[in-house]
């Protein structure tokens, strides 16, 4: 079973985010703020890690350099799902080794599953 990490402050949009990706059989582990992501990932290496931007305590740019300067993690492949959607979040994100960028506010559901599907390659 893949396991993936949702790294969401929004406990209504992390929990929506869960349910669905429950349905399609992956293993979810959630974490609240940035801080909390870096201590979930070690106990567990996930699939790959869905990280917001706007976070308490460490924010997801932050938390992308962190996992890709790890030599355990680095590898750990990690969408960006955030509201920030600036053409200059978008390329800073990717510069710091995010795969995809994807604007929370301009995604569904099912897009966001697709996103996920494609990079877990199943």
């Amino acid at each position: 079973m893949k396991r993936i990490l949702v790294v969401e402050d929004d406990l209504m949009l992390g929990r929506a985010y869960k349910a669905k990706l429950d349905r399609l059989g992956y293993d979810v582990v959630m974490a609240g703020d940035g801080q909390e992501a870096l201590d979930v990932l070690r106990q567990f290496t996930p699939d790959v890690v869905l990280l917001d931007l706007i976070l308490p305590k460490k924010d997801g740019f932050e938390v992308l350099k962190e996992i890709k300067a790890n030599p355990e993690w680095k590898k750990v492949p990690v969408l960006v799902a955030s509201n920030l959607g600036q053409e200059s979040d978008v390329k800073r994100a990717m510069g710091l080794g995010a795969v995809g960028f994807v604007t929370k506010t301009n995604v569904t559901m099912e897009d966001l599953a697709l996103s996920l599907r494609s990079i877990l390659k199943d």
